[in-house]
């Protein structure tokens, strides 16, 4: 029974509220036309979340709609170049 409780909480994702979140599209067909396209959207801004495991999102636009708390991951921000790192020094060996 332990050992069946630690799985399924080890299966539970945690969101902050503010978090900005992909959501799986389960319409996209992996083989076919469109077979490069990514099977995630977004990103969504976190706006809420139920005990139930509903989670509300919001769009770019504002639009709010509630989905599956399952069909969700955090949206990682891609690194920004840094600005002092405009030129670089190669060292040639001998």
């Amino acid at each position: 029974m332990e050992r069946t409780k630690r799985g399924h909480d080890k299966r539970i994702k945690e969101f902050a509220l503010g978090d900005k979140v992909l959501l799986l599209n389960s319409r996209v067909k992996l083989f076919g036309h469109g077979k490069l396209r990514s099977k995630w959207e977004g990103p969504f801004k976190l706006i809420s979340t139920s005990s139930h495991g509903a989670v509300t999102l919001q769009n770019d636009e504002g639009t709010l709609f509630k989905v599956n708390g399952h069909h969700l991951k955090i949206f990682l921000e891609p690194e920004k170049p840094r600005e002092d790192l405009d030129e670089v020094d190669f060292l040639i060996l001998p």
